[in-house]
């Protein structure tokens, strides 16, 4: 009695849920399997194994059918040898013999364990492949196990998850036995069996964090609009109330801000703004920009870019340490946002509108200098018209002479 094999079942079939006659199926469908490549069988069409349910003992039989002269003896008796084992056999009748060759134990207790272990292997690939596909994108709880070279092995319900470098956290440390929280990115395959990927920096884990720690937002009364994450240093998250009696910064700090606390204990300390989504995008980029003071947002829907003016001590705060506050404010928004100081806009503006008023003045030009030619003509345009004009026409009253009719005594006297 093979009470080991038994057993192995049971548990099987308890524990990871496997089917036992699948598993009983399997074995002796191995066992045909191995017995011909073993015993070098040139076929296996009459042969057939069989595991006892209830004593788990494994045999293999061999179907030989009853002719007149064998051709091939795996396959066939004679009609005599057939009638000395009974008088009641006949032409075409088919019989059963077991096998029980030198070594049979041996193969058939290693087909049973590798048939074990490959459905065993299979039933794991199944559970996680159906239950994390589930998953994605959601928070689960594991522990640390090992570093393997530039990842983190974590157990996550007797399932190995891994954490890659590029969703760790830099400013995180990850020691042996430690319990995190992780966010489900997908379930893929990896070198034939499916592996689950998770991730300490995605920006969703801080929306999913919220999601657990703050009760109006799983009810849907808070929504939260966008986040933008730089993971282990600063998050913006952006909320909108649908409930004008809740108010949406309030139920996201909580009571003595124990709730956006416990999201920042969760990241180990990471600095958290919640900002107060507007549909009024002006506005809505003045908030994103907090902790600094906005004196005036100039936005450019067309290229999707806001101009932002702050007062000249808020400008470094506005930026932030390396550019952080306005990236992240970049971020939440999906805007392209270039901040001046009040000081830097006057000289921009300054200098825009010399450029404007000399681009005018320029336009103007040629207009002006036809005028300035026009009257520089005047002058040898009248001189002309003199020298080519008649001579009667030149003449004035002021000439006598050449008007007054002759005298006639004056005549006579040169007569």
């Amino acid at each position: 009695m093979n009470t080991e094999l038994i057993a192995a079942i049971q548990q099987l079939e308890k524990e990871r849920g496997i089917d036992a006659e699948v598993l009983y199926q399997a074995i002796e469908e191995a066992l045909i399997s191995s017995y011909k490549r073993e015993f070098d069988a040139k076929t296996t069409d009459n042969i057939r194994a069989e595991v006892n349910r209830e004593t788990g003992d494994m045999k293999v039989y061999m179907m030989r059918e009853v002719v007149e002269a064998v051709e091939d003896p795996n396959s066939q008796i004679s009609l005599a040898e057939a009638q000395g084992i009974s008088d009641d056999f006949e032409l075409g009748d088919l019989l059963e013999f077991e096998l029980s060759p030198q070594d049979f134990g041996r193969l058939a207790a290693q087909t049973a364990k590798n048939v074990i272990v490959q459905k065993l292997a299979t039933a794991e690939r199944d559970r996680i492949q159906d239950e994390f596909s589930t998953k994605i994108g959601e928070l689960v709880t594991g522990v640390v196990q090992r570093r393997d070279r530039n990842e983190v092995i974590v157990d996550i319900d007797r399932a190995e998850a891994v954490l890659t470098r590029h969703e760790q956290v830099k400013t995180e440390s990850y020691h042996f036995n430690q319990r995190m929280k992780f966010y489900v990115l997908k379930v893929d395959d990896r070198r034939g069996r499916p592996v689950v990927f998770v991730s300490r920096s995605h920006p969703n884990m801080v929306r999913k964090l919220f999601e657990q720690e703050v009760p109006e937002i799983k009810d849907g009364v808070v929504e939260i609009i966008s986040v933008a994450r730089e993971a282990g240093a600063r998050t913006k998250i952006a909320v909108a109330s649908r409930d004008a009696d809740v108010d949406a910064l309030g139920a996201c700090v909580g009571q003595h801000g124990l709730r956006v606390q416990a999201v920042m204990t969760e990241l180990n300390n990471e600095k958290i703004d919640i900002i107060e989504w507007d549909p009024v995008l002006e506005n809505f980029i003045s908030n994103a920009l907090s902790p600094a003071k906005v004196v005036r947002v100039d936005a450019d829907e067309e290229n999707r870019s806001a101009r932002v003016i702050v007062p000249d001590a808020q400008l470094s705060l506005a930026i932030g340490k390396e550019g952080q506050n306005a990236r992240l404010a970049a971020k939440l928004t999906g805007w392209k946002i270039d901040i001046k100081s009040e000081s830097q806009y006057r000289e921009l503006f300054e200098s825009e509108f010399m450029q404007v008023f000399e681009a005018a003045a320029e336009e103007t030009a040629p207009d002006r200098q036809q005028s300035e030619t026009d009257l520089e003509d005047q002058p040898q345009a009248a001189a002309a018209a003199e020298e080519t004009a008649p001579a009667d026409q030149t003449a004035t009253p002021e000439t006598p002479a050449e008007t007054a009719p002759a005298d006639p005594d004056q005549g006579q006297d040169q007569a």
